[in-house]
């Protein structure tokens, strides 16, 4: 165990968009690709949308690697993988949806899980279940590159009772996945069906209380300059030359641990010029032996 200060890194975003059908995700995503990376060529779309990033082919010579049923987490698991090994720098998954609610998705692997035991038990079967789900969620979030996902939603109603009737009410759009996900990415967009945007969650304080918005390319480069704004080992060797004393000194290798083997060469450095300083203002060499002190 070790206790250390806090210290921004360079970031991955994990971000999810969420809408209905015909809300815009699937081209709202492909501009925050682009945005983030510069290059189609370093964009792939995990397409399980039936062609539906294929659309899109006119804004640049991005990847499609289209995935049908069954959709289940190891597919999208090797999905993912095979985006990475090829050096994939903002991954798509156009959408998340079918993981769970889909065709040989989760849901449909609980329900026949729970049919084939002697006694039933739906509670009982999803310990066979989850494990598989949070293992296709860590994938999401161990991933080497930016992940950008969408969820597909569907208007949510609740029964309430008026004027002694029991009636459905309108509560909003749920999306189409475990509850729970939106707790795992650092950015969550809800897109309505005239292709605005607003933001349920968000970890970069860029989106947080802004009014709605229309997503964009630019949208990219502004998460794109959050994710980059991280501490560099450049910036540290700039305060390691510029600590006067060895407690500042300290308290740089305190506080970037990450980066103290990368600069141990230029700690070592510093504390050499900080101790010869030191050692001729000691009081036996701060005068020439009649009083005089060194100018």
């Amino acid at each position: 165990m070790q206790l250390r200060t806090s210290e921004r890194k360079s970031a991955k975003i994990r971000l999810s968009l969420q809408g209905p059908s015909g809300s815009g995700k699937t081209f709202s995503s492909l501009q925050l690709a682009y945005g983030l990376v510069g290059d189609w060529k370093k964009i792939a779309v995990i397409d399980t949308e039936n062609g539906s990033a294929d659309l899109y082919s006119e804004l640049g010579t991005y990847y499609v690697l289209a995935i049908t049923e069954p959709y289940n987490p190891e597919r999208y698991i090797e999905a993912i993988k095979l985006c990475e090994s090829n050096g994939i720098e903002c991954i798509i998954i156009d959408s998340i949806s079918h993981e769970w609610n889909g065709k040989g998705g989760c849901l449909e692997i609980h329900e026949k899980t729970t049919a084939a035991m002697r006694i039933p038990n739906s509670f009982t079967s999803w310990a066979q279940v989850s494990p598989r789900h949070q293992s296709f969620i860590d994938a999401i979030l161990q991933c080497c590159s930016h992940v950008i996902t969408t969820i597909r939603s569907k208007t949510d109603y609740v029964i309430t009772e008026r004027n002694g009737k029991q009636v459905p009410v309108k509560m909003g759009m749920a999306p189409v996945t475990r509850d729970g996900f939106e707790y795992e990415v650092t950015i969550s967009l809800d897109i309505d069906n005239e292709h605005f945007a607003s933001c349920s969650k968000d970890r970069t304080n860029l989106f947080a209380g802004k009014p709605k918005f229309q997503i964009s390319i630019e949208t990219g480069k502004l998460i794109k300059a959050w994710c980059n704004a991280a501490v560099t080992i450049e910036y540290v060797k700039q305060l390691i030359n510029n600590a006067i004393t060895m407690d500042e000194l300290n308290k740089l290798f305190l506080k970037y641990p990450s980066l103290n083997q990368q600069l141990s060469a230029d700690y070592t450095k510093r504390k050499h010029e900080i101790l010869s300083i030191k050692s001729l203002l000691t009081p036996q060499n701060q005068g020439n032996g009649n009083g005089t002190k060194i100018s």
